[in-house]
Formats: C-alpha cells, structure tokens, sequence
C-alpha cells in the first residue's frame, strides 16, 4: 500500500501549488525546523493588483544567521496585519468571493501567533479547511520527530519515520535530491506536474504564481477544481528539460 509523504516548509498563504502537494499526501510533514532563508516565501507572498504585481510581507525581528522557521519572531510593532488586509481588500473589492476570502484572512489573523513559523502555517490551515480537503489525514512538524541531520539523508529519514514509501516534493529539489539514497531503501520519488490550471482572475493575464487567496476571491469553493496535478516518477520529470 502507497503511503505518500510530503515535506515543505512553511510559507505564508501560498501559491495554489502548494496545495496541490499537500492533496496527493497522507502524510503531510511541515519543515519547521530548518534555517529561516531570506528571500523565501515563508513570510511573503506575492498578490495580483490594479497596478501590478505585490508583495505581502510579514515583517520579522531580531533575525540572525541559522535561525530556525520556527523561532523567527513576527515583528508586530506596526499593523501590518491591517496593511495586508487593506491590499487584498482594494486588491479583489470586484471579486465576487471577496468576503470569503477576507474572512478567511481576518481567522487567521485572529490567532496568537507570535512566531512567523506558527502563522504559516496557520494561514495553510485555513486554506485546507476551506478548501475541506480529504488529505492528507495527518500533519506532522519536522521538530517533533527528533531526527538530526539535513539534505536528502534527513528527508528520507523524515519520511520513514513517519512510514512513507513514497516522496512527492515540488521542483525545487530537482538539482540536491539523491533520488538513488532513497530507492536503495524501497522509498520511490515523485515530482509534482504542475498543470497550473487557469481560472478567471482581475488585473490581467493569468498568473499560477499568486496566494491562494486569489483564487479563493475569485472561484470561492468551486475553486477546488483547479487542483488537479499529480505526481511524475523522477525519472521521467527529470528528462523533462528544466
């Protein structure tokens, strides 16, 4: 029987191909024990507006080299909580979902996260919630298990501790993964296929690159039918050119 894992870290309402990993899953493992990397999408994520592209960004404080996901420390001395709700307010105010979605940001804004860690993952959350995804049935955090190590040797070990037979990841690992460390115990390795299915979106062309909260605002629930894409043997993805 297949048991299918996926690792990522967390990041703050992200693109819709996020969820599409986190669908295939049965078990879903969040990162949340690695270094904090500026530049990431862990605290910033990119929205569609009138005059172009965005970023939300969650400001973060007292941040230095090898600080985990976990322990940065949300910077909440100016109200940028109610700076990203005014943009995606203004953002989608034509969506016909606009409500939901707002709702939706006003839940997870809501909460005591104190850590940028801890509001990544909630917003992810939510947006499973929402979405009233059957997978994966269970969550795990990479801090929990207690395994030391990194690169491919500590994801594999995450995901037989956790029972997987099978790794799905994004395409990022494409160019680190020693996909040959995994098979020699019996675990098989899957690339998402992204098919970045379109749906009617404001400002523009159709981009599969925003938050999720996009296509909340404009599909609502129906949205769900944008997640369609599965996983590819790595052999076969990597024939793919890059």
């Amino acid at each position: 029987m297949t048991r299918c894992v996926v690792i990522s870290q967390p990041m703050y309402f992200p693109w819709v191909g996020l969820f599409e990993q986190m669908r295939l899953a049965d078990v879903y493992v969040h990162y949340d024990d690695v270094q904090f990397s500026k530049g990431s999408f862990t605290n910033r994520v990119q929205v569609k507006t009138g005059q172009g592209i965005s970023w939300l960004s969650v400001p973060l404080k007292n941040l230095s080299l090898g600080t985990l996901i976990r322990e940065v420390a949300i910077e909440d001395r100016r109200d940028w909580r109610k700076s990203h709700r005014t943009t995606l307010s203004q953002a989608y105010a034509r969506a016909p979902f606009k409500d939901e979605m707002l709702a939706l940001v006003d839940e997870v804004f809501s909460l005591p996260a104190v850590t940028m860690g801890e509001l990544a993952v909630a917003s992810m959350m939510a947006v499973h919630r929402y979405f009233e995804f059957k997978r994966p049935a269970e969550f795990r955090y990479a801090s929990a298990l207690g395994i030391p190590g990194n690169g491919s040797q500590r994801v594999l070990d995450v995901v037989r501790a956790v029972g997987g037979n099978l790794y799905l990841t994004g395409h990022g690992a494409r160019n680190y993964l020693d996909h040959t460390l995994f098979e020699r115990v019996g675990v098989a390795v899957q690339y998402i296929d992204y098919q970045k299915r379109p749906y009617p979106q404001l400002h523009g062309d159709f981009t599969p690159y925003v938050t999720v909260l996009d296509l909340i605002a404009n599909r609502g629930r129906a949205g769900v039918d944008v997640f369609v894409s599965e996983g590819l043997d790595w052999r076969q993805f990597l024939a793919i050119p890059g």
